[in-house]
């Protein structure tokens, strides 16, 4: 396994994707403004177990990040990870979001 993984931004569907063989995680978003909101965290089980909840979450970090906009994370999955790593992400959250 890598942490290197291409996710792909399905605008059409407003979600994130991640394709491993025939298994794909997705996390749905809503942009508003300046913002975007991660609202829904769906993977797979046998994704799950080969650890790529954090790789897929950093990833979609990342490239938010390189976006230049906020992330405000409202599915429970994205706000755990959101706390566990809150030094390394904190910048991303709008002003007066606390998670």
């Amino acid at each position: 396994m890598t942490e290197d993984v291409e996710i792909i931004d399905n605008e059409f569907l407003r979600q994130f994707e991640l394709q491993i063989g025939d298994a794909m995680a997705r996390i749905e978003y809503a942009l508003q403004e300046r913002k975007i909101f991660l609202t829904k965290f769906e993977m797979p089980e046998e994704l799950e177990e080969k650890g790529y909840r954090e790789i897929f979450i950093k990833a979609v970090f990342d490239e938010v990040k390189e976006r230049g906009i906020n992330l405000v994370p409202t599915s429970p999955e994205i706000a755990g990870f959101m706390r566990k790593n809150r030094r390394k992400y904190k910048d991303l959250l709008p002003v007066g979001i606390n998670i």
